[in-house]
């Protein structure tokens, strides 16, 4: 198999949504920075909602974006919590896998902590192929080609062959 051809995982972002700022906020960010040992980023609301008491630019969620080793030791983790079923359409057309986790006390080692509380985790999962810098470089910056794109059903199997999981 030609190594230009071999699907990576890029970067797993793990993301939870609060919906306002203030201690819950803070919480949810203590939770994923114990989970991941990484420090998460706030994400701010980009416009005002009166119904849901949301004002443009508050913080309402946090992120962190996990890369290399850490990436499969995460996956691995969240998966134990939703079983090893994926359905199929949880992939993208670009090779991209998204899915959640209801209550993070169901990932096994996690015990509920009434300090915390019960927060659901979004997980997304980018896939590349090796050459894909040319697409984020500053200098001669270019376009990847349609043949060189991760497909969908190069994701399934890269996710069938590595972490045992079933499609649905």
């Amino acid at each position: 198999m030609n190594p230009m051809e071999k699907v990576v995982i890029s970067k797993a972002t793990l993301n939870i949504g609060v919906g306002e700022s203030g201690e819950r906020l803070s919480r949810a960010i203590n939770l994923l920075e114990t989970l991941t040992g990484q420090k998460p980023v706030k994400t701010f609301s980009k416009v005002t909602n009166p119904e849901f008491g949301i004002r443009k630019r508050q913080p309402i969620a946090c992120k962190v974006t996990l890369r290399g080793e850490k990436v499969n030791d995460a996956i691995k983790l969240v998966l134990d919590g939703i079983g090893t079923n994926i359905n199929k359409s949880q992939f993208d057309d670009q090779g991209n896998l998204s899915f959640g986790i209801a209550e993070h006390i169901d990932m096994p080692g996690i015990k509920y902590d009434p300090d915390i509380g019960i927060f659901g985790i979004n997980v997304n999962i980018t896939f590349e192929k090796p050459g894909y810098r040319i697409k984020r470089r500053k200098i001669q910056k270019n376009k990847i080609p349609a043949r060189h794109m991760v497909k969908k059903d190069q994701t399934i199997k890269y996710m069938e062959d590595n972490f045992n999981i079933s499609i649905e």
